[in-house]
């Protein structure tokens, strides 16, 4: 067996179709979708991170810089959507490699959003304990700088 086999679409629905105690389930409506793609595509670290880096970094084309990452965004919504409808069972982006470049591609899919979201993950939770350290010291009076000492 090659680590570059696919299967097709038929047999990936038939395996999907099968149901048992390990098996994915489409329980997602629309509403939950859109907000789910919208949070994945934008992420928190547009709200925590980006206004930081603009003030240091950035000039007036900010916000030049903002219209071509968010239709940058939009391509890659549009390619999740074209991609779901093209394999529509669950397993997102592992799925649609596997259908269409392989089990060696797939499992490297796999990894790397596992990776990417834990990146996220982290760099998000630093934002946001600098805010959370910030408003406590603000409003709270309490300096946890201090605190640890």
């Amino acid at each position: 067996m090659s680590i570059f086999a696919t299967k097709s679409i038929e047999q990936l629905k038939a395996e999907a179709a099968v149901s048992g105690e390990h098996s994915l389930r489409r329980v997602l409506g629309p509403i939950n979708l859109v907000t789910l793609g919208i949070g994945a595509i934008i992420g928190t670290g547009i709200f925590v991170l980006t206004g930081e880096a603009a003030a240091q970094h950035a000039g007036p084309a900010i916000v030049l810089s903002m219209l071509l990452a968010g239709f940058a965004s939009a391509l890659a919504g549009l390619c999740y959507s074209e991609f779901a409808s093209t394999v529509p069972i669950a397993g997102s982006a592992y799925t649609y490699g596997y259908a269409t470049l392989g089990e060696f591609v797939a499992w490297i899919i796999g990894w790397d959003l596992i990776l990417e979201y834990a990146l996220g993950a982290a760099t998000v939770a630093v934002g946001w304990s600098g805010h959370l350290t910030s408003f406590l010291h603000d409003f709270v009076h309490v300096d946890f700088r201090d605190e640890i000492d």
